[in-house]
């Protein structure tokens, strides 16, 4: 009986608590935990990355280093 009340008010908080449907599927990222435009902001803009490239933007900073600091060994 405990385990569904639990259940039952989980999925209350789920639904009222603003969160898109986005935010739920993304929530292991910082969408659903921060409410910071700029975070938002970045990880819209991180998501269109991926879907564009396959590779995030950090994964792209990473790479511009390591180009840029082989370069300098030279």
């Amino acid at each position: 009986m405990f385990n569904l009340k639990l259940t039952i008010l989980f999925i209350i908080f789920i639904t009222v608590s603003g969160c898109s449907e986005f935010a739920l599927i993304a929530s292991g990222s910082s969408v659903a935990i921060s409410h910071n435009s700029y975070v938002r902001a970045y990880n819209g803009l991180d998501v269109m990355t991926i879907m564009a490239t396959e590779k995030d933007i950090k994964r792209h900073i990473y790479d511009k280093t390591v180009i840029h600091f082989k370069e300098l060994k030279r």
